[in-house]
């Protein structure tokens, strides 16, 4: 680790360190869902990336805003997903142990575990050495072993790659209060100790990195995660869009045990606009008994058309 890092610690120092952080910043936490981080200078991306990358007509133009501060142990993991023909990012809360520090045990599990959602997946391998330090400049470095890039990808998917340790490293460190919001966050990536690796054989390591805007999902269902089971009665669904304000087709579909699926509500709702819940959107449902999926679309403010699908499957016990 370079001399500038302080290691994060983990277990009983790192929830006293955690809470001097949140006591510390908290006025500048409480505008912390607001904050939309830029892509840095060095966050360029190759000149086939697809539109996504690009910020061509119809590809999200910003990236997430950085998760708040959660009393919740469970680690925000940024997987890459397929949708309209592109590729996004998207995030799943996962249940990790403490035995890591945040930013370390997130990572630990995009790279170790298979996302909840079949719709997503990871192209990293389990490293045999992952560790991470953050500095006082908000630069969060992430040290591994090289046998985590064992995957063949092209230059597109390595960009993708490379934003998914980026997204995620960034929201563990800010959901676990480790951050100062006033200030970028960037993510420098060793491997091995070293800044000269290229990942993948494609993307440049060693130069701190930011979020690149563009490569969140259009749409995405926060909650319920894929295959949770809900209690009876209300159902409170949440979820983002990139569009603030723009409006939002949503169907749930009732599974039925030969697999067969009917059409059972309908509606459409608005993104927020409000800039600490800006693309946000909430439903509250009531539902019986059974296994549901949700269906959630952008609509096209021109001809009408759904856009950028995002399903999720859950169950109501």
């Amino acid at each position: 680790m370079p001399e500038t890092t302080t290691p994060l610690r983990a277990a009983p120092a790192l929830r006293r360190f955690r809470l001097r952080v949140i006591l510390g910043l908290f006025p500048a936490l409480l505008l912390l869902s607001g904050c939309i981080a830029e892509p840095g200078p060095e966050a360029t991306l190759p000149g086939n990336s697809t539109a996504a990358a690009s910020g061509s007509p119809g590809a999200p133009s910003t990236s997430a805003p950085l998760e708040t501060t959660q009393s919740s142990n469970k680690a925000p993991v940024y997987w890459i997903g397929r949708s309209n023909g592109n590729v996004f990012l998207y995030r799943e809360f996962r249940d990790v142990p403490e035995q890591d520090n945040p930013v370390t045990r997130a990572l630990r599990a995009m790279m170790s575990e298979k996302p909840l959602d079949p719709d997503f997946f990871t192209p990293w391998q389990n490293p045999e050495k992952l560790a991470s330090s953050i500095s006082g400049k908000n630069v969060i470095t992430v040290d591994l072993s090289e046998d985590a890039f064992n995957s063949n990808l092209d230059a597109d998917m390595a960009v993708r790659a490379i934003q998914q340790l980026v997204y995620t490293a960034t929201a563990a460190a800010a959901s676990s209060g480790l951050i100062d919001s006033g200030q970028q966050i960037q993510v420098r990536v060793l491997v091995d100790g070293h800044t000269d690796y290229v990942a993948f054989d494609h993307v440049q390591l060693g130069d701190p990195m930011s979020r690149v805007a563009g490569l969140v999902a259009p749409v995405w269902i926060i909650d319920p995660q894929e295959g949770t089971e809900i209690a009876g009665g209300s159902v409170k669904i949440t979820g983002r869009s990139t569009l603030a304000g723009g409006k939002l087709a949503w169907q749930i579909l009732r599974v039925e045990g030969n697999g067969d699926k009917t059409p059972y509500l309908t509606g459409e709702t608005t993104a927020g606009t409000e800039a600490a819940h800006s693309g946000l959107f909430t439903l509250a449902l009531s539902l019986s008994a059974g296994k549901y999926e949700l269906r959630v679309a952008q609509v096209d403010a021109g001809n009408g058309q759904e856009l950028n699908v995002d399903t999720r499957n859950f169950r109501v016990g």
